[in-house]
């Protein structure tokens, strides 16, 4: 990487990384407007790697009007603005996803159809997960700016140590750079970050924040390994190009897109129980 690359590179990570914590510790309000971008764009983005795929047609403006739909659903239930009986009017919104396919005359309804549907699951879901979680958040470090702490902490170490020590290949099929030594220093690092959260921010939160480290480090990777098994089956590089340096907000989010469904089950568990 040359260094006008690295330095494009970092300059893009940074605001990101100002971007994201700075909308959390606003308030929900504003981590909500800031992430329903994210999560449209994600969306859009998603749908468009299809666009040349010789197999699948996806109708991504049904795809995103249907996401955004739910989006703003399951957001208007945590903010209290609507019943949580609204949430019942998922079920039908899905077989329209469904029904679509019926006057598209297409050779593979079945794989379009995953595809659309899959598509909300993947990027809708998590985002919303993010907004609801920081809704319910008393604590002095949010949960969710912990969580990205650990992702990019998990990211970051198994990046340079992986760079530096690493020779046995994690899983070469789908991404040849990434190796046993770096997955391993990221995990360590992201426990060790998690001890120090919970011991001396979150005081008294050691158990949840090791635990939280033990669920995010794996998660982060197996979700960036979806994303370069997602590219590599598509053949192509990144996601997008709207990040100078990091690709598309996919390549941003993968790593995240997979822990956040875990890290919320278990803050759920751990705050309700």
């Amino acid at each position: 990487m040359s260094m006008g690359n690295l330095a494009t590179r970092s300059i893009t990570g940074l605001l990101f990384v100002i971007v994201i914590l700075g909308s959390i510790m606003s308030g929900p309000y504003i981590q909500i407007a800031i992430f329903s971008i994210f999560m449209l764009l994600g969306l859009i983005e998603f749908y468009r790697l299809f666009d040349k795929h010789p197999i699948i047609r996806v109708s991504k403006e049904i795809g995103v009007f249907i996401g955004v739909f739910i989006f703003c659903l399951l957001v208007g239930v945590s903010l209290e603005i609507l019943p949580v009986i609204s949430v019942s009017i998922l079920f039908p919104l899905f077989f329209t996803l469904i029904l679509n396919e019926l006057w598209k005359k297409q050779e593979n309804p079945i794989i379009n159809i995953s595809v659309l549907v899959f598509g909300i699951i993947y990027i809708v879901i998590p985002f919303y997960l993010t907004i609801d979680l920081n809704l319910r958040n008393t604590k002095y470090l949010p949960l969710i700016v912990g969580m990205f702490l650990l992702i990019w902490t998990n990211d970051c170490f198994a990046y340079c140590i992986g760079r530096v020590l690493g020779k046995r290949k994690l899983f070469e099929r789908i991404s040849p750079n990434k190796t046993w030594e770096g997955a391993l220093g990221g995990i360590l690092f992201t426990l060790i970050l998690g001890y120090i959260i919970g011991a001396y921010i979150n005081k008294g939160e050691d158990l949840f924040w090791v635990v939280s480290a033990l669920i995010i480090a794996p998660c982060s990777i197996y979700g960036d390994l979806l994303e370069s098994l997602f590219k590599r089956s598509l053949n192509i590089k990144d996601s997008g190009t709207i990040l100078p340096g990091h690709g598309g907000i996919l390549d941003r989010f993968d790593a995240a897109l997979f822990a956040i469904p875990f890290f919320y089950s278990w803050a759920m568990l751990y705050l309700y129980w």
